[in-house]
């Protein structure tokens, strides 16, 4: 069994508006945006990245916002709803301001014993806050205008949906999850002592379509590992399982690899070192466009061709 996985590192969608998407995660969620970059294999998109002040693995939301993507549709084999943890109590104060703000198809309702607030985000993402107890002593972002006690302190975790739950379960099990109680077509499975972004849902939906990804899809979901020798020994025994494993690849602030699950979703697992702050002081994070080394030449086009975002 792998023992590395700490819980989620990230979450990386796709939009179809970069304006948009960063008005919703930083004015209407009021989390903080670390980093603003671009897709390694398309630099002519962002990666933007929000979260906490610094970015911390278990907090952060990544998008690459394609102009004018045609929304995804959901299904089967993919990531339905990202789900972030808010404090006990905290989910009147949300349910007023996202109405206030015009947030989609709010629904209030409790899974496992933990009080839900869905909604939908400008591209149709799912989205819950979810009210944790006092085992979630992580800081929220306040940068926002959310106040702290009811400010989102990361990921809860993530629900998948799955024609056939049984293959991922296995999957999380080698990748030191338990599975801690089944109900309503819902087997959540949590990894303990880890970084507060632990929990995973999995929603059976055996005559589910396949999901095809456009703007509001999950692109992939990323866990956490300390470093690079960690990430090595998990790599090795995915491998060794029979998975299909990239090679190590430099993300400019953590390393990662990807490997598709018998579910169909993309699990990456990412490095918390070496963190945003490496190119940005924490006073600073997601101010400057900050290219990857080997797009640095095209900065002047760049700068042209992607349209400018307001803060």
């Amino acid at each position: 069994m792998i023992t590395q996985i700490e819980g989620l590192h990230h979450v990386t969608s796709m939009a179809a508006n970069a304006q948009e998407n960063n008005d919703f995660f930083t004015k209407v969620l009021g989390l903080r945006r670390v980093k603003k970059t671009v897709n390694f294999d398309a630099p002519d998109v962002y990666h933007l990245y929000y979260g906490d002040e610094v970015g911390t693995p278990g907090s952060v939301m990544t998008y690459f916002p394609f102009p004018d993507m045609n929304q995804g549709v959901a299904g089967a084999g993919e990531v339905g709803v990202t789900e972030f943890s808010v404090p006990v109590d905290a989910l009147p104060y949300w349910q007023d301001r996202l109405a206030s703000q015009g947030v989609k198809s709010l629904e209030k309702n409790d899974n496992f014993g933990e009080s839900r607030l869905e909604f939908r985000g400008p591209d149709g993402d799912g989205f819950a806050l979810v009210e944790r107890s006092g085992d979630d002593v992580r800081t929220p972002w306040t940068g926002g205008g959310v106040p702290e006690d009811v400010g989102i302190k990361g990921f809860s975790g993530a629900r998948l949906r799955l024609r056939d739950t049984g293959p991922e379960a296995e999957l999380l099990r080698f990748m030191g999850y338990e599975t801690v109680e089944t109900a309503d077509g819902l087997t959540r499975m949590v990894r303990e002592n880890a970084n507060g972004a632990n929990v995973l849902d999995l929603e059976s939906m055996p005559s589910a379509g396949r999901a095809r990804q456009g703007a509001g899809s999950v692109h992939h979901i990323a866990f956490a590992v300390p470093d690079r020798a960690a990430q090595l020994a998990v790599r090795k025994a995915l491998t060794d399982t029979g998975y299909q494993v990239t090679p190590v690849i430099d993300r400019d602030y953590f390393w990662a690899i990807y490997f598709r699950t018998p579910g169909g979703i993309l699990f990456e697992v990412a490095t918390n070192e070496p963190g945003f702050d490496r190119d940005e002081d924490t006073a600073h994070l997601g101010a400057e466009l900050k290219l990857p080394s080997q797009h640095e030449h095209l900065r002047a086009r760049l700068e042209q061709l992607l349209e400018p975002i307001r803060d």
